[in-house]
């Protein structure tokens, strides 16, 4: 499987309402952290998450860690 690109080495912290969202794994959205289906053609499919309620999310940026689609540090090593 190829990598995907990193899209910035720190995470993308928004307050979240309610909802499911479409987490970007190939790293080529132009609405990150969200995808917006640039990743047709290719090995990656975006990561579907329902927030229950209201929160601050730490969404992973780097496309590296392990706690998909939220931030875990990984970019920390890149």
């Amino acid at each position: 499987m190829a990598d995907p690109v990193v899209y910035q080495k720190h995470s993308i912290k928004m307050d979240m309402e309610p909802g499911k969202y479409y987490w970007c794994a190939c790293g080529k959205s132009s609405n990150q952290p969200f995808c917006d289906g640039s990743h047709r053609g290719g090995e990656f499919s975006p990561v579907m998450v329902e927030i229950t309620e209201a929160k601050r999310v730490s969404w992973c940026a780097c496309k590296m860690t392990d706690k998909k689609p939220f931030c875990d540090g990984a970019h920390k090593d890149l």
